[in-house]
């Protein structure tokens, strides 16, 4: 028995899978080694995913956990790791970045380039394996274009600016009744503002027909595509020296919220830009089972 995560910083979708190929999904919430302890995190883990999953673990039968989480750099991954073996003592334990999880399951063993759009975002060049390079992120306060927290803040930042006219900032601060001095609060004294700012972001999806939203979020991907996928193609394809087995790559895929939920605009701001999608997943938990699947073997109490 295996469990994998795909872990953000807002939530976590986890995958107990058996031998026999069950499977048993929860979910919970983020958690970001950038931000917490790993006595917060270990916490978290054992408040909300165990009691969730403890009936159907059995002694000596969760052999490996594959963690791929937002936050989890090299230098960081080690506290993720260590939050988790305080939880599962005997599994053998792997922690992996978001962007390495979003790879691998949106393109399993080919090359291409991954994406996620979802409270963060992030891009890179995979090789079919590992990760080879990848534009910097750099969170929502100097990058994560196309994110959920970047919408939210274009959003919230032109309906104060008075950018969206009166008519929407009034229904925006209807439908989430709030104010500009509780968003004040929340984004400049509270924690994890880029989570409030992410929550926000819901008001585009739920407006999108009206013409004002949707050249916002339209230009939102306008934006990633221009400051992130055109650093790895040149006329359409990979430069030549991001060459897989003597072949151009040119597979693009998405993985996240953001990407899954507004997939037409998505599509039209792409198909502008020159370039196509080979695939959009909400998360990337199922491509994980397939990679992951040798890794499952029977075991015995």
């Amino acid at each position: 028995m295996i469990l994998i995560a795909d872990g953000g910083s807002t939530k976590i979708h986890w995958s107990l899978v058996t031998a026999s190929g069950q499977t048993t999904d929860v979910r919970t919430d983020g958690i970001n080694p950038l931000f917490q302890t790993s006595d917060a995190m270990r916490n978290s883990v054992s408040n909300q995913l165990l009691p969730q999953i403890a009936p159907l673990l059995w002694a000596g039968t969760l052999t490996h956990i594959f963690f791929y989480g937002a936050g989890c750099t090299p230098e960081k991954k080690v506290f993720v790791q260590k939050a988790l073996s305080m939880v599962f003592k005997k599994a053998e334990i792997t922690v992996e970045s978001d962007m390495l999880g979003a790879a691998r399951g949106l393109l399993g063993h080919n090359a291409g380039v991954a994406c996620i759009l979802g409270t963060g975002s992030g891009s890179c060049f995979y090789n079919g394996e590992n990760i080879e390079w990848c534009v910097p992120s750099l969170g929502y306060i100097l990058g994560d274009e196309g994110s959920a927290a970047v919408l939210g803040k274009k959003l919230v930042g032109d309906l104060l600016k008075n950018q969206l006219g009166d008519d929407l900032k009034q229904l925006f601060f209807s439908e989430y009744n709030t104010s500009m001095a509780d968003i004040i609060e929340h984004v400049y004294r509270q924690p994890f503002p880029n989570r409030y700012l992410a929550g926000l972001s819901k008001f585009c999806a739920d407006h999108l027909d009206d013409e004002r939203i949707y050249n916002l979020v339209y230009d939102h991907f306008i934006h990633f595509i221009r400051r992130n996928l055109h650093q790895y193609f040149q006329n359409g394809q990979m430069p030549n020296d991001k060459m897989v087995n003597d072949k151009m790559v040119n597979s693009v895929g998405f993985t996240g919220s953001i990407a899954y939920y507004y997939r037409p605009v998505l599509e039209k701001a792409m198909k502008a830009e020159g370039l196509c999608i080979s695939r959009i997943m909400q998360d990337p938990i199922e491509g994980l089972k397939e990679y992951h699947k040798d890794a499952i073997v029977p075991t015995t109490v």
